[in-house]
């Protein structure tokens, strides 16, 4: 399968993000991509209290479009993460959380997936920023294995990478793709990126498809993200980076090559806890 993943570089302009993903979406579409995957925060990457303004429901009109968008082109569409309406126990409306989710559409454009991000980023980056994703976001509890065409994926965002359990569990539940849509931040990227999403495609011997915003999100030049979106294949080598400027990056993913690298090193086999 064709895969595609985006790298933007997402702001608190809804309408300009809108023209900058149907672009590289355009894109992507010219170059035969069957799978297009964006990055986390997709339409909107801001403050976290406009982040709960912003929420929508799974299907509302962002996924909506998105839905139309796929079904058009005929292709998997798989939106790295919008907010999401979480409802309190009531049924009213959370005023003050919200959930940061992925959802996956197939080419008939309904729904697939949905993945709620499981660990949340609430950490103070020496020399960097201080982020409490919690403060306005809540956990989803929920692991996600989904069919892409003949492919299983394994679905997460951005700061479930450093959890390389997560991983391993989806594999047990039959996963050979794993998806990382993410804001990695500049400082903690040029540590620990392309060594993580590494890490988790050589223990795991799956694909690893990782679409990332990059650049500076606000004029305060507080937020800035790594960017160097990647796919790396089940031996550990990465086949496209992204770099720093927006685009799209694409692949070819056989799941002959995952067969291969399975079979000359049977670690599940192994595996002895």
């Amino acid at each position: 399968m064709r895969v595609a993943c985006l790298q933007m570089c997402t702001t608190e302009d809804v309408d300009q993000n809108w023209i900058r993903f149907e672009l590289l979406l355009e894109n992507a579409i010219s170059q035969g991509a069957e799978w297009v995957i964006t990055p986390e925060n997709t339409f909107f990457l801001g403050p976290q209290l406009h982040k709960i303004s912003m929420a929508q429901p799974v299907d509302g009109e962002w996924i909506q479009r998105c839905k139309q968008l796929a079904k058009e082109h005929q292709i998997y569409l798989t939106i790295g993460s919008i907010p999401e309406i979480a409802l309190l126990p009531s049924g009213e409306v959370n005023a003050d959380q919200c959930y940061n989710t992925l959802v996956s559409i197939g080419p008939d454009g309904t729904i697939a997936e949905v993945y709620r991000k499981i660990h949340l980023f609430d950490v103070d980056i020496p020399g960097g920023m201080t982020i409490r994703e919690s403060d306005r976001v809540i956990p989803g509890e929920q692991l996600s294995v989904h069919a892409v065409g003949e492919l299983s994926v394994g679905n997460s965002i951005c700061y479930d990478l450093r959890f390389g359990g997560l991983y391993q569990a989806m594999v047990d539940q039959g996963a050979n793709v794993l998806l990382v849509p993410s804001a990695f931040t500049q400082r903690t990227g040029e540590a620990h990126w392309h060594i993580l999403l590494r890490a988790r495609a050589i223990e795991t011997q799956s694909w690893v498809l990782a679409p990332g915003q990059t650049g500076g999100h606000d004029d305060t030049g507080n937020r800035f993200s790594y960017g160097h979106s990647l796919i790396i294949d089940p031996w550990g080598r990465v086949v496209a980076d992204a770099g720093k400027d927006e685009g799209v990056i694409i692949a070819d993913i056989t799941l002959d090559s995952v067969q291969q690298v399975r079979t000359a090193i049977p670690v599940q086999e192994h595996r002895r806890w």
